[in-house]
């Protein structure tokens, strides 16, 4: 964490001096490492996109593309680049990748199925790999979500994560159904208690109709919100992030380069996760060029990042005008 700390400030010194010079870089760069999962988790936004499959992926980003894409991340700056899938952890010839780059530190949101010596021998030779693990609150709620004995393995990787020393953090969708649990002092005592050093709260995307009633609305949204402060108060040991609803205190939409972009597991560049639309393909390209791409400009350039909307993505929400500025600029 020393060595890192001190490489984040070489890149943020970067950022700024790229600043200077009328260029914006974000700090955080999100990956898709493959399209392919072992579950079928209810109400999963990225098999309503189609972007995670059942089928082995074809024609997806080699480990030696993704890392050149980390190299050139570590080039201009980018201090942290979450890995996400389908479940990343199936890639772990690129995760050992990842780990070979250490100025850059790499959380990896996996489902935790995969965990084994391997990997637990990874981590712990690979400080900057940070594993973030899916729960959903109680045994039943997330089993019931996920799979019947995910709880159970969850428990399991944390329990020898914290005894091999080693840190790791829990990644909460936030639903109507679970808001209450997953901010309860029960639930976010025992992660401490087992080693969990950061809970990331995503807040629910709904992309069709049949899932919309699992997406907070302002009352659970305030309820959530509320509590994070609470919790960010009382324990500073812990880091409690949410997403998107710290969006207010950064000035809107964090996406399409403000403060992150999304990879996709072909190489496309999108706004977002939530918003998989792409110009531009990193295959054909620098990373430093996609993030000036035709599409991401005009969405800094315009309002919709900056527009009050009812929660949840805004890219998502108004994927209409997403449509429009990809068409109107290809």
């Amino acid at each position: 964490m020393l060595r890192f700390a001190a490489a984040s400030r070489a890149a943020s010194k970067k950022r700024r001096k790229a600043e200077d010079n009328g260029e914006h870089i974000p700090p955080f760069l999100i990956a898709s490492i493959t399209s392919k999962c072992n579950l079928h988790c209810a109400g999963c936004y990225s098999r309503c996109n189609h972007a995670t499959v059942d089928s082995e992926p074809v024609k997806q980003l080699t480990s030696d593309e993704w890392l050149k894409i980390f190299a050139e991340a570590d080039e201009l700056g980018i201090s942290f680049i979450l890995l996400a899938g389908g479940e990343p952890m199936l890639r772990r010839d690129i995760i050992e990748a990842a780990g070979k780059k250490q100025n850059i530190l790499f959380p990896i949101f996996t489902n935790g199925t995969f965990f084994d010596g391997r990997y637990f021998e990874l981590f712990d030779k690979c400080r900057n790999l940070v594993p973030v693990m899916s729960i959903e609150g109680s045994r039943e709620i997330t089993d019931k979500r996920r799979g019947e004995g995910i709880y159970d393995k969850l428990i399991a990787n944390m329990d020898e994560l914290k005894k091999r020393g080693l840190i790791f953090g829990a990644s909460v969708t936030v639903t109507t159904q679970n808001y209450r649990e997953v901010t309860s002092q029960g639930f976010l005592g025992g992660l401490s208690e087992r080693g969990c050093k950061a809970v990331v709260f995503v807040e629910y995307v709904p992309v069709t109709d049949e899932s919309r009633e699992l997406a907070p609305g302002d009352t659970e949204r305030a309820h959530v919100m509320a509590e994070i402060q609470r919790l960010r108060e009382e324990h500073p040991e812990m880091v409690y992030v949410s997403f998107p609803g710290d969006e207010k205190s950064s000035g809107g939409c964090v996406a399409a380069g403000r403060g992150f972009f999304h990879i996709n597991s072909h190489g496309g560049a999108e706004p977002c996760p939530f918003s998989p639309y792409s110009d531009v393909n990193v295959k054909n390209t620098s990373l430093r060029e996609a993030m000036h791409s035709p599409l991401f400009t005009a969405l800094r350039s315009g309002d919709i990042l900056l527009d009050d909307h009812e929660g949840g993505c805004i890219l998502n929400e108004k994927r209409e005008l997403v449509e429009a500025l990809l068409a109107a600029n290809s």
